[in-house]
Parts: C-alpha cells; structure tokens; sequence
C-alpha cells in the first residue's frame, strides 16, 4: 500500500525504507521514475504513520550487498531522533 521494503518503529512512529538494487540490470533512470510513481504513497505513509521514507541503493559487491548512497544514513539517524524527540 506504501510502497516500502521495510520499517523501522521510534516510538509509536515509523520510518519506511524502499531498498532498491542497483547493477547492470536496473538502470537509475528506471529507479528515479519510479521514485516520482511513489511519491504520492509515501507521503501518505508520512502522514499515517510520522516518519519519512527513504531510498536505499544497494550493490552486490562480492559476496556482500552494499549501500551505495551512504549519505542517507545520516539523514535516517537525523529523521529517528525528530521522532524521538516528538515522543
């Protein structure tokens, strides 16, 4: 219905992750109209349930899956002290 991968609960709030994997096969123009194709549904989750959702670009790297756009950790580690802070 929100279109998110997974959530995370602060309080009685949430955060929504959408996990996207980017490689040969999926081409950022594609992630980026999907993105737009979204909106809508996360800002409705924005206002069920407190919290913004966030994109996470992940890449096999070996063995491993990486975040590509690590940048979004701080802003996720920003957004779950705004919830604990409104609690």
């Amino acid at each position: 219905m929100f279109n998110v991968d997974f959530y995370i609960k602060i309080n009685e709030k949430y955060i929504g992750l959408q996990i996207k994997p980017v490689n040969a096969g999926i081409q950022l123009p594609e992630i980026f109209k999907e993105y737009n194709l979204q909106f809508e549904s996360h800002q409705k989750f924005t206002e069920v349930f407190g919290g913004k959702v966030f994109y996470l670009f992940s890449e096999k790297v070996g063995e491993r899956k990486e975040i590509k756009n690590k940048e979004v950790i701080e802003e996720i580690k920003a957004e779950i002290k705004r919830l604990e802070k409104i609690w």
